[in-house]
């Protein structure tokens, strides 16, 4: 049975062009406009032999970037640019933490031991939000602004975890494909939406430390 008849919301588009280095990968949203922000994780047994420390910076009220693609126990600094105190946090199953009010930059950096997806917010102020996304391989891949990667050679029974935080499924899920039908295809889509409204996270937040 083909991957595609798995598709409930979402489909993938990818423009392929190939080279001695593997495929330049070229993702749109359903307008084919070009999609940043959207990971390719290669599902194999690759492994960081160091895994470097991970930024996620706060600049201007937002998370800086807005997704971060990671490795399965790497260490992530959550450092805060701006000149006003920020209490980030995260409910999601994947790493449920807390950093209270602070400026500058946290003692100790936060250990994301598990694959997933982790959904930041910040309690002071609402539209704060961003994504870690935590991946089981070291093969994981970020596109853009041109909405493009770079993948390594890659077998056709290879089998890549597509996902975007705006996905029509929500940013909880991802959807797996295999090498060979992305080469078969050649362009496809990843449908969007719009963001969850911004005060979610700081609502649930409140209702969780009401007591």
């Amino acid at each position: 049975m083909s991957v595609w008849s798995n598709l409930v919301a979402m489909s993938f588009i990818t423009s392929l062009s190939m080279s001695s280095y593997g495929a330049t990968v070229f993702i749109v949203d359903g307008q084919g406009g070009p999609l940043a922000n959207a990971v390719v994780e290669v599902l194999d047994d690759s492994v960081l032999a160091e895994k470097p420390m991970a930024i996620m910076d706060q600049v201007n009220k937002q998370f800086e970037p807005y997704v971060l693609a990671i490795t399965q126990g790497q260490l992530v600094n959550f450092p805060n640019s701006d000149d006003i105190r920020h209490h980030v946090y995260s409910f999601s199953n994947t790493k449920p933490f807390e950093l209270k009010l602070y400026h500058g930059t946290p003692n100790n950096p936060i250990l994301f031991e598990n694959p997933g997806v982790v959904v930041l917010g910040c309690n002071i102020h609402d539209s704060m939000v961003g994504y870690i996304y935590v991946a089981h391989s070291a093969n994981v891949f970020k596109t853009n602004d041109s909405g493009t990667i770079r993948l390594p050679e890659l077998q056709p029974q290879t089998v890549l975890r597509v996902w975007h935080p705006e996905q029509q499924q929500g940013p909880e899920s991802a959807q797996t494909i295999r090498w060979s039908e992305v080469e078969k295809t050649g362009s496809v889509v990843i449908n969007t939406q719009a963001p969850a409204p911004r005060n979610t996270f700081g609502e649930k937040f409140k209702v969780n430390h009401a007591h």
